[in-house]
């Protein structure tokens, strides 16, 4: 690799929604890799691979506990590109909150996208009815994160945020999702013309062209 594109590789962190796991990015991080960016994908608790039962999982911290570990392991001057599908955007709004200064930018694709001026169950519960007909029982936590404070303007809302917009979406209709794009407010909004809820699999090239575009914006 020349050190013109090792300037350029990015460490992309691929966080899956509920129900899935690091089998579904696939299609997407064999094309980053062959960019030449580090790509990790994760299984939550309870999800994938990972053997924990769901009912075994109390809280929303806990479910997300290994994109935090992967988080904390990062040195603290390097940072990554945090990308989180559907519920994968309330874990990483978890992990800048936690960890704003390893995360160059987070991306929401076709997410659930949390402000900083509601607790944050408030965009699951404006949506329930459909959370409640996607979900294995219990796996949004919205019980648990309508007792957690509010994310920060100091620390998740310092990172910069992109929000991926799937107008075919049938899980987080289009209509919501510009909904929480304007209650949330994000410095970017990229679209992806005739995906669906599931962009990694029936657009993964424009995908991984669209993380690299974001990626290559907030170095």
């Amino acid at each position: 690799m020349s050190s013109e594109n090792c300037l350029g590789r990015k460490h992309y962190v691929l966080v899956h929604g509920a129900c899935h796991g690091a089998w579904c990015w696939y299609k997407l991080k064999p094309r980053l890799e062959s960019e030449g960016h580090k790509v990790t994908v994760l299984n939550h608790a309870a999800s994938g691979i990972n053997m924990k039962k769901i009912e075994d999982v109390d809280t929303f911290s806990e479910y997300t506990e290994p994109l935090l570990q992967l988080l904390d392991t990062i040195p603290s001057n390097e940072k990554v590109v945090l990308v989180g599908h559907s519920l994968g955007g309330m874990s990483i709004a978890i992990a800048m909150e936690k960890f704003p200064e390893k995360v160059a930018v987070g991306v929401f694709l076709a997410a659930f996208a949390p402000d900083v001026e509601h607790r944050p169950s408030y965009v699951l519960e404006k949506d329930l009815e459909l959370a409640m007909t996607l979900a294995r029982p219990s796996s949004y936590f919205i019980e648990d994160l309508s007792k957690e404070k509010n994310f920060s303007k100091q620390r998740y809302g310092s990172v910069p945020r992109v929000y991926i917009v799937c107008p075919e979406d049938l899980g987080i209709p289009l209509n919501y999702q510009h909904w929480m794009i304007q209650n949330a407010g994000f410095n970017d909004v990229v679209e992806i013309n005739g995906a669906d809820h599931m962009p990694m699999f029936c657009k993964p090239q424009e995908l991984c062209d669209s993380l690299q575009q974001i990626a290559a914006k907030y170095q």
